[in-house]
């Protein structure tokens, strides 16, 4: 790779629009390359202080009095802020709560309890996030029901025709992520909603690794149901609370299978018998963890100040450098590229491909390249648009070439 070429990269940061928002966040000065904001984003500088306020202010002198002043709602509020400003959904469908897990657990037991009979069936793929596999197996061994499993290219996947293929009046579920963890492929969401709608099933969307990275427009692709983190381009912090969306038609006959206090109608009545709350409050189960939820919160609204469009424009100019490097640096090396080549189909990380990419990820860590690895030979280069710079794309692939020579 020659010398001119960071030039090119640091000309590239020079004229990026959002090149102020690093500044935004807490960057080490330590050399790090950090090439792994898909799998938990870069701290904000006003976190600890927005935290500090919560513990010394409100905790420390307002005690339990803080609950009546503005925790109880912040599962709704930030949900609705990130639900209209990220989400494409109108207030009243987003929450924030809970473990991705454990929202997508609630969702899809509830559209698997409402299905109605004779629908024994639900399409996934073999290569979607393993949570999500592993609870849909959860739900399937204690149903009796089937997983019709779709094995799409493990670099793309799955297409409308993969799953118009399997899809049936026997159907009650049809689920992936938005965005591939692995190759960072965008599933056509609008398309395969539709296909689920037209055999009488519902559709459940992973948004992990397409929140804060790409537009979403859930209320007008006909999502019935999503979830998804707020630790990865959304900045909340390690464990930081997931959220989910319901659409509002189905919010009265949906019945989340988690029945927690905080989760029936005026929850303070301490009443026996459950009975489901109002809207997306049904949805709610325990307490809600008013740490997490504040530094999710700081996290979202840095991501709706740089503005999601300009986010996205940022992530293809980004991915798309990245194979640009790949392509010439690093082929002739034995690696390739595992991701979409189109833009359109991309989301905000690049799948490198090569035979022993364990090893060479391992060696990159030990370098200051932060990457991660995912089997069998994938090491995903997560290019998180606020805190990624072009030169760090640049001397991350440089380290990869000089390992590699």
């Amino acid at each position: 790779m020659a010398l001119h070429g960071r030039a090119v990269a640091a000309a590239l940061d020079d004229t990026d629009p959002l090149r102020a928002f690093r500044h935004r966040f807490v960057v080490a000065p330590d050399n790090l390359i950090y090439l792994d904001g898909n799998s938990l984003g870069r701290l904000p500088r006003d976190t600890p202080a927005r935290l500090e306020d919560v513990v010394w202010n409100q905790w420390g002198e307002r005690l339990i009095r803080g609950w009546s002043e503005g925790w109880m709602e912040l599962p709704r509020t930030i949900g609705d802020r990130l639900g209209e400003s990220l989400l494409g959904a109108a207030p009243g469908q987003v929450a924030v709560a809970d473990s991705t897990t454990v929202c997508f657990y609630k969702l899809a037991g509830a559209a698997l309890a409402a299905a109605g009979p004779g629908r024994s069936e639900i399409v996934a793929d073999v290569d979607n996030f393993p949570t999500d596999r592993y609870v849909l197996e959860s739900l399937a061994a204690e149903r009796g029901l089937t997983i019709r499993w779709i094995e799409a290219d493990p670099y793309s996947g799955p297409t409308v025709d993969e799953v118009a293929a399997v899809v049936s009046e026997r159907t009650a579920l049809v689920t992936f992520s938005q965005v591939s963890y692995r190759s960072a492929y965008i599933v056509p969401t609008r398309e395969i909603s539709a296909l689920a709608h037209d055999a009488g099933a519902m559709a459940l969307w992973d948004l992990s690794h397409s929140a804060g990275a790409i537009p979403i427009s859930l209320d007008g692709d006909g999502v019935d149901l999503a979830v998804g983190c707020t630790y990865k381009y959304l900045n909340g912090g390690p464990g930081a609370p997931a959220f989910l969306y319901v659409r509002s038609e189905h919010q009265e006959r949906l019945r989340q299978p988690i029945w927690g206090w905080l989760g029936r109608r005026d929850p303070f009545a301490m009443e026996p018998g459950y009975v489901p709350g109002e809207g997306i409050s049904a949805m709610l189960s325990g307490t809600p963890p008013v740490l997490g939820l504040t530094a999710a919160a700081v996290g979202i609204d840095l991501v709706i100040e740089a503005g999601i469009e300009a986010i996205r424009s940022k992530s293809s100019s980004l991915t798309g450098y990245a194979i640009e490097l790949i392509d010439g640096a690093l082929a002739p090396l034995g690696c390739s590229v595992g991701s979409p080549r189109a833009a359109t189909l991309r989301g905000s990380h690049v799948a490198l491909v090569h035979p022993d990419a364990r090893e060479l990820s391992r060696r990159l860590i030990a370098g200051g390249v932060i990457v991660d690895f995912r089997t069998p030979d994938v090491i995903r280069l997560g290019l998180s648009p606020l805190t990624t710079r072009f030169t760090d794309v640049f001397d991350g692939v440089d380290r990869v070439r000089r390992l590699l020579s």
